[in-house]
């Protein structure tokens, strides 16, 4: 048995809504649908949520409404942040927010679910979103770091769990750090922003080689340019794909060679794009 993954970050679910993302649902029915920046309150999300269902049904991926299982963390600073998650196949529990954070800045940003497939296998799957930052000394990339270390222990723990035959875990999300050079386009302009400063990509260093976690969609493509799955709103970047690899999906050893293939669904044209990001899909063998 397959099982998809899908992650993105809506730049507003209410925004994508309007610019039709429920066609995109309807069309791919991922199985598990990892999303950032939300940025709606709960009753809204559920309501979308529900018509998410509706489109998980027309497609014949689930029976009815009830059985698409739906998650869903608010920032508690209103217009920011926000992740969900939804899920055809039975979780069996979810755990909300980044252990040891409790800053309102900080929430919006994490959710596990242990996800259970018709075999019985379980994984531990995260959305995740991770402060975009701001310049060396604003407090915004001083958040950016806190989160990081934070976040990097509790990838210690997942790893040490998979590492001794417990469940296997992918971190999936916006990270707002493009890795290296073949990861942006334009590297040395973008040497002295947010999103590329060696410090950050230091994280994902360490993630790969200490961590033992697999960039899974940089390990089937290769050592290629790109592929992007975010272009700046501004000027012509999505049209001269000018764009950032800032989302991910980093699995631990045994999930990651699982992975047989991915999708990053860039729009045909820049009028047809739901996000300033591309979904990214991940099929594993499980």
């Amino acid at each position: 048995m397959t099982m998809t993954i899908t992650t993105s970050n809506l730049n507003g679910i209410r925004a994508a809504k309007r610019k039709g993302f429920e066609h995109w649902a309807q069309a791919h029915t991922p199985n598990v649908w990892c999303m950032q920046e939300t940025r709606a309150p709960q009753e809204i999300i559920g309501d979308i949520y529900g018509d998410l269902a509706r489109e998980y049904v027309d497609a014949g991926s689930i029976a009815s409404v009830d059985e698409l299982n739906t998650i869903a963390d608010v920032c508690k600073i209103k217009g920011r942040a926000g992740v969900g998650m939804i899920s055809d196949m039975p979780v069996l529990e979810t755990r909300i927010g980044l252990p040891g954070l409790t800053e309102d800045v900080d929430t919006g940003r994490w959710i596990e679910a242990d996800i259970k497939s018709e075999q019985g296998y379980v994984i531990t799957v995260i959305c995740v979103y991770v402060h975009a930052g701001g310049l060396v000394g604003d407090i915004k990339e001083d958040q950016k770091y806190r989160f990081l270390d934070t976040m990097t222990e509790r990838m210690r723990q997942l790893q040490d769990e998979a590492a001794r035959g417990g469940k296997q875990a992918v971190l999936c999300g916006d990270f707002n750090i493009a890795h290296t050079p073949i990861d942006i386009k334009n590297a040395k302009a973008n040497e002295d922003r947010n999103g590329f400063f060696p410090r950050e990509r230091a994280y994902i260093d360490r993630w790969i080689d200490e961590l033992d976690f697999v960039d899974v969609m940089r390990e089937l493509a290769g050592d290629i340019q790109g592929p992007y799955t975010w272009w700046s709103q501004r000027g012509r970047a999505f049209d001269n794909n000018t764009g950032w690899r800032i989302d991910y999906q980093f699995a631990t050893p045994e999930l990651a060679q699982q992975a047989r293939g991915f999708v990053i669904d860039r729009a045909p044209s820049y009028d047809a794009r739901w996000s300033d990001h591309a979904p990214l899909t991940i099929t594993y063998d499980i």
